[in-house]
């Protein structure tokens, strides 16, 4: 049996690393991995000591390394003759297309480049009022290779409260540098689309083309993993429902595809039991649900959530080959020592401290298996609600009241019938040229009905709830609260228990007292936004820019700051001229709060 304490020392010890606010140095790490053969040595309770120095040498390297490979400094702001080839699947909008090119690893590219990731954003030249409707569209495909001219810098974001730490997910993503495509009417392309993300945009556009339904966007997304067409209203929607974890493809699809191949397989064997005697049957499912987890993960394109839920499945698979008693916590420990051995800086993403929490909840409070299949999904959806929803709010700021009944019946509706139905389309038109549209038809006739029961529980008030930053340690306090509420029936207590959400749920805000007043300078850009808040007032004034189908400040920048702020509605806004790099983002402000009064210059 693996002893769990492995994983946690192993966990702690990539944690700890990270919490550092600097990459370790090379002194640092040298000690560290004389630590850890010292404490290996020594064996015993020495061994866990041993791992938490591995887990800290692991995500040291990997974090000094990521840093390194980054654009450098006097490097930054300068143009780059680049070839290299579409990565994923480019992002098409009204003025720009953006994608990620993966620079060939050749002599003839700059060496600090070489075989690197970088995001880049191609503008047309048409400027704010959009291209003509006769004018060609711009076609970056996916998996072309293409030879053109960049104005490159180092990853970058804009660091406010309740902001998206785009440095981060750079770093997670591998991104060494971020830019734009200079004299585009230079850039050629060299070689035509080709490979998965070349099937993958070919196979959406059929779908688009064969689903005359709105609804088909969220085909795509759950047959593909292409959400480029799905817009920030129906991502509020989605987040307000609660239902975000269902339509990008995450772990929980892929762990559907790899139960629906391991089903498949078992009812052969069921069929003709000859078939046992060459080889075991729980063998040839775990086998056959890995090799169907790997086929989805790549319709997905190979994201994050894909690989790491491949991974664990391989663990598993591995575990149940060797015929030795594992434990499902056993084989959780092991699919978590592989990603973190594999990838450390994946403890950085939302995915995996939700995919690890749910598991972990679901196996202490489930553990055994045989009841009546409605009543163990009511439970499973109970204790992922209490369990998940100090992470939640911690993660993303936000608290979905109505995600626990639409998920009720979002998850089996969706999960049996729409992916499915989705998935099997896709197979069929994989085989034959239109065979897939009817199944696709059917999977958008089957979703269009919850959609629209869903977005109008969106639209309630009550559904999304926005919550302050907390402190440090309202984390803490609550998983304590989940624990001692999922605790077997009798436990005393667990009324009084609530008391410790509070901190989570209602924070202190941190206002100034009477009489004074705190200006925040938010991160916008270029341009300007201040909140002045007072005791009992809140001010905002100007919004930073906004570009049409571009960078909005006001969407990306000061609402979240206002949410995390704890700024329900303001008392007044202020407008000091109109110019776009002061006044852009009033628009989305004003859409998400109630503005009391508001002071701007007569145009």
């Amino acid at each position: 049996m693996l002893d769990i304490r492995f994983s946690l020392a192993l966990l702690m010890g990539v944690m700890g690393c990270l919490w550092l606010p600097s990459p370790p140095g090379s002194w640092l790490l040298l000690c560290v991995a004389a630590t850890a053969m010292t404490a290996a040595w020594l064996r015993g309770a020495w061994r866990h000591v041993a791992v938490f120095a591995l887990g800290f040498l692991l995500a040291g390297l990997h974090a000094s390394l990521a840093i390194e490979r980054r654009l450098p400094l006097d490097m930054e702001h300068r143009s780059f003759e680049l070839a290299g080839t579409v990565i994923a699947l480019p992002q098409h909008e009204a003025r720009r297309t953006r994608f990620v090119l993966k620079v060939d690893d050749v002599g003839t590219q700059p060496e600090a480049l070489r075989g690197k990731r970088v995001r880049l954003a191609w503008y047309d030249e048409y400027g704010l009022d959009g291209p003509p409707a006769d004018a060609p569209r711009l076609r970056v495909a996916a998996g072309s290779r293409w030879a053109l001219s960049a104005k490159l810098r180092a990853p970058r974001g804009l660091r406010n409260p309740g902001g998206v730490d785009g440095e981060k997910h750079a770093l997670i993503e591998r991104i060494v540098a971020t830019g734009y495509v200079r004299n585009p009417g230079f850039a050629r392309e060299l070689t035509a689309a080709r490979g998965i993300d070349a099937w993958r945009e070919a196979m959406s556009a059929r779908i688009a083309a064969a689903v005359p339904r709105t609804s088909s966007r969220f085909i795509r997304a759950l047959a593909l993993g292409d959400t480029r067409a799905i817009d920030d209203t129906d991502w509020e929607r989605l987040r307000a429902s609660g239902l975000t974890h269902l339509i990008a493809i995450s772990g929980f699809h892929v762990g559907l595809v790899a139960g629906f191949f391991a089903l498949s397989l078992r009812v052969v064997w069921w069929c003709w039991p000859a078939l046992g005697r060459r080889m075991p049957r729980p063998q040839v499912a775990v086998l056959a649900a890995l090799s169907g987890a790997m086929l989805y993960a790549a319709l997905a394109g190979f994201a994050l959530p894909t690989v790491r839920t491949v991974l664990m499945i391989a663990v598993v698979a591995a575990a149940r080959c060797s015929r030795r008693g594992w434990r499902p916590v056993d084989a959780m420990s092991l699919a978590m020592i592989a990603i973190l051995l594999v990838d450390p800086l994946s403890v950085l993403s939302a995915g995996f401290w939700l995919s690890f929490g749910g598991v972990a909840w679901l196996l202490w409070c489930l553990p055994h298996a045989g009841r009546h299949p409605l009543r163990e999904f009511l439970m499973a959806q109970g204790v992922a609600t209490i369990g998940l929803l100090p992470l939640t709010v911690v993660l993303f700021g936000q608290a979905s009241l109505a995600g626990p009944f639409a998920n009720l019946l979002a998850i089996p509706w969706w999960s049996l019938v729409v992916v499915p139905l989705s998935l099997i389309g896709t197979a069929m038109e994989s085989l034959h040229t239109g065979w897939g549209g009817p199944v696709w038809r059917l999977a958008a006739m089957a979703f269009d009905p919850s959609w629209s029961l869903f977005s109008m529980l969106a639209e309630s008030p009550l559904a999304l709830w926005w919550l302050p930053e907390p402190r440090w340690y309202a984390l803490p306090l609550a998983l304590l609260v989940a624990f001692w509420w999922l605790l077997p029936n009798g436990v005393p207590g667990k009324p009084l228990a609530l008391l410790l959400w509070l901190p989570l749920l209602w924070p202190d805000r941190g206002l100034p007292d009477h009489g004074e007043a705190e200006l925040i300078v938010l991160d916008v850009g270029q341009g300007l936004s201040v909140v002045v808040r007072t005791a009992g007032h809140a001010l905002l004034y100007d919004m930073g820019p906004a570009i049409p189908e571009g960078f909005d400040a006001g969407e990306r920048a000061v609402v979240p700051a206002l949410h995390a702020l704890g700024v329900r509605a303001l008392d007044a806004a202020v407008l000091s001229h109109a110019d776009n790099d002061h006044a852009g983002g009033y628009a989305s402000v004003a859409d998400v709060f109630a503005i009391r009064m508001r002071y701007a210059p007569e145009d």
